[in-house]
């Protein structure tokens, strides 16, 4: 199982895939399915299936794997952020509380200044100054005067250093009132910032936990694929035998046919070239193809020209219908004698046709419509299956079409 998953990935995964824009490894894994469903065409249809699983999940899977190294990445520096932003907001809580209890020393001395301005004001109301006059006239002499007038003097200037003290006080209590609030609101700051960048680092653990996810289920996909391809080995191996098989009974019926001519006359060709049977775009080569599924060589006898079900599909060349009906894995199928080729017998053929619109024996003129693409026989998608033989044995079609395929 694993040499058969290394010759897979060998056959069908590009070199240095890596993450880039999604369109671009959209149309990248589409290619790469097309040509996996071409080169098993004629396996089972679950043998093709399996390989459209396998070849998807393995495109897929590059992009998928770096997008778990940059989630993981992306959570190691959101929860770097989330601790950083932490500390600060501690440091921040902590200046917080330092300003807070400065503010509450100055608050608790500008109320006890405020009491002694409330008392000494009360004391004015009183008469207190009344009083001290009272004292300096009552001296006895002037040595008395003197002492009394210097007591007063002490308890006005006691006083005055009580007001300049609880103003000093108001200011004090003002400027660390500020420092708190200021510190409070870098605080605030900081816990915002240490939430988002928690909320930040959930997301992303939650995105790296979905990318790993994803690779498990391609993983899956791929492991269950590759089972699926082994159980249809036998089958899908058979299968190709009939349709060699096939390819060889027209080759011989096409000789038979042939031989039977009296006089043959020239293939009638346009400048030497096949008028193009059908519009569209070349989806699959003419030639040996190898399966890296089951190991093998097979022959492609014709190319394929992919084109809506139901376009019209010309005759290559004027001749005769020597093959009109049902055939095995090219479903509808019909083949045109065109006599002649530099001494051998042309002929084309048209396979895997939604609808045949000529029989047996009919003369067709170059460019006649002849049948609707489809997508019948062993198939994946509409497209018409072209064929151009020689003596029977299928050879090169470009080399009897416009370089331009128009």
């Amino acid at each position: 199982m694993l040499v058969l998953a290394v010759v897979v990935l060998a056959a069908i995964q590009p070199a240095g895939a890596a993450r880039g824009d999604p369109r671009d490894d959209k149309k990248r894994i589409d290619a790469e399915v097309a040509r996996a469903s071409s080169i098993l065409e004629g396996a089972t249809e679950r043998a093709q299936e399996a390989a459209r699983q396998l070849v998807a999940a393995t495109g897929k899977m590059p992009a998928a794997e770096q997008l778990v190294i940059e989630s993981k990445g992306q959570v190691v520096a959101a929860q770097v952020r989330a601790e950083t932003a932490q500390r600060k907001a501690d440091v921040a809580q902590a200046a917080v509380a330092s300003a807070q209890k400065r503010f509450a020393a100055a608050d608790r001395d500008r109320r006890e200044g405020q009491q002694q301005i409330v008392e000494l004001a009360a004391a004015a109301y009183k008469g207190s100054t009344i009083a001290n006059i009272n004292v300096l006239i009552r001296a006895d002499n002037p040595t008395d005067a003197l002492y009394r007038f210097g007591y007063v003097d002490r308890v006005i200037s006691d006083q005055r250093r009580m007001v300049r003290s609880y103003l000093d006080a108001v200011a004090v209590a003002r400027h660390e009132e500020n420092d708190a609030t200021v510190a409070r609101a870098a605080a605030d700051e900081a816990m915002l910032t240490a939430d988002t960048a928690v909320d930040e680092a959930s997301v992303a653990e939650d995105q790296a936990e979905d990318a790993v996810r994803e690779v498990a289920q391609l993983v899956r996909q791929k492991e269950e694929a590759l089972t699926v391809a082994q159980e249809e080995r036998a089958a899908s191996l058979q299968k190709y035998k009939e349709a060699k098989a096939e390819s060889a009974k027209i080759a011989a019926a096409l000789r038979a046919w042939e031989a039977k001519q009296q006089a043959a006359a020239e293939a009638k060709l346009s400048a030497g070239r096949l008028f193009m049977p059908v519009h569209g775009e070349k989806s699959s080569d003419f030639g040996n193809r190898f399966d890296p599924y089951y190991h093998v060589w097979q022959l492609h006898a014709g190319m394929d020209i992919a084109a809506g079900g139901g376009t019209p599909i010309h005759a290559a060349a004027a001749g005769k219908v020597i093959m009109a009906g049902w055939n095995g894995g090219y479903g509808n199928y019909t083949c045109l004698s065109h006599g002649k080729y530099r001494g051998r017998s042309m002929s084309t053929c048209y396979g895997h046709q939604s609808k045949i619109l000529v029989h047996e024996g009919q003369e067709v003129k170059r460019g006649e419509v002849i049948g609707r693409v489809g997508t019948t026989g062993a198939s994946t998608g509409d497209h018409l299956h072209f064929e151009v033989r020689l003596n029977g044995d299928p050879v090169q079609p470009l080399d009897f079409l416009a370089p331009c395929l128009c």
